[in-house]
C-alpha cells in the first residue's frame, strides 16, 4: 500500500475533483464509492475498482481490513492520513475507506417493455439515492432520470442508494418524453388533477412507467401530459404530501402487493 502525504500528489487532485464535481466526473469518466458497504457491494457486482484509497485510522477497522483481503491484488493502494483523507471525502463525516470506479459506458437504449421509473427534476442527492435503492428493492430494474435530475453517479447519490447502482440500469439525463414512445404500458403519474384516481383503486398488473417528480414544482407540463392517467396516495386529513421518495415506496410495493397476490 502506497503512502500519500501531500495535498498537490495527482491522486489527492484527481479524487477531490471527483468527489466535489460533478464536471471533473465526467471529464474523467470515473467516480468514487465512499465507505465499505459501497465498495463490498460493487466487489459483490463484479463491478471492476481502479484504486482504493484508506484513512490511517480506517485501517484498524475490520471490515476495512476485511475489505482489502477480498478485492483482487491488482487494484492499486492507496494510505493517507486522516487530515488528507478528510480533504478528499465526499462526505462531511468520514469513513475511512473510498474507491475509484469507472462510470458506467453509454449504450444504445433497450426498448422498454417492462415496469420503468421516470424522474424528472429530482435535485436532491439523498432523495435519489433512496429512490434508486427503492426501485431495486421492489424489483424494478430501469430507472430513467430526465432533465434536472442530480447526478446518478455522484458519490452523495450512491451512498444513499446503498449499492443499487450496480444491479439497476440507469439512464441519465434523457428525453423522457421520447424515451416513452412505443412503451407498452401505462404511463402513470403521482399528481393531482382532474380524473386522478386513488393508488389502491388501480390494477397495477402488468407494466407500468411511474412518472414522479420534485416535491415544490412537480413533473413538467409535457411530461405530465404524456400520462395516461392521474395517481394520488390516500393520505390522512391534514396532510399535504409526501417526500417524492416515500411517495415512490408506497406507488412501487402496492404494485408488487396486486402482482404476486392476485
Amino acid at each position: 500500500m502506497k503512502t500519500i502525504t501531500s495535498r498537490d500528489n495527482p491522486l489527492v487532485k484527481r479524487l477531490h475533483a471527483l468527489a466535489h464535481s460533478a464536471r471533473d466526473r465526467r471529464q474523467f469518466g470515473e467516480t468514487v464509492l465512499d465507505g465499505a458497504h459501497l465498495v463490498e457491494a460493487a466487489v459483490q457486482a463484479h463491478w471492476p475498482l481502479k484504486a482504493i484509497v484508506c484513512a490511517e485510522s480506517g485501517l484498524t477497522h475490520p471490515e476495512h481490513q476485511r475489505l482489502l483481503d477480498a478485492i483482487g491484488a491488482d487494484v492499486s493502494r492507496y494510505l493517507l492520513p486522516d487530515v488528507l483523507f478528510k480533504h478528499v471525502s465526499p462526505v462531511d463525516t468520514p469513513s475511512g475507506v473510498l474507491a475509484i470506479i469507472d462510470l458506467p459506458p453509454s449504450a444504445a437504449p433497450e426498448p422498454l417493455t417492462d415496469s420503468v421509473v421516470v424522474l424528472d427534476a429530482v435535485q436532491d442527492p439523498g432523495n435519489l439515492g433512496t429512490i434508486l435503492r427503492t426501485a431495486a428493492a421492489a424489483g424494478i430494474r430501469r430507472v430513467l432520470l430526465g432533465a434536472g435530475c442530480a447526478q446518478a453517479w455522484s458519490p452523495r447519490v450512491l451512498r444513499a442508494g446503498m449499492g443499487a447502482h450496480f444491479v439497476l440500469q440507469i439512464e441519465d439525463g434523457i428525453d423522457a418524453c421520447a424515451r416513452l414512445q412505443g412503451y407498452p404500458g401505462r404511463c402513470l403519474a403521482t399528481a393531482l388533477g382532474e380524473g386522478a384516481c386513488a393508488l389502491y383503486a388501480l390494477d397495477l398488473r402488468g407494466p407500468v412507467a411511474w412518472l414522479f417528480g420534485a416535491e415544490g414544482q412537480g413533473l413538467s407540463p409535457t411530461l405530465l401530459a404524456r400520462a395516461d392517467q392521474r395517481v394520488i396516495i390516500p393520505m390522512a386529513s391534514g396532510v399535504e404530501s409526501l417526500n417524492v421518495g416515500a411517495a415512490v415506496a408506497v406507488c412501487l410495493f402496492e404494485q408488487g402487493r396486486q402482482t404476486h397476490t392476485r
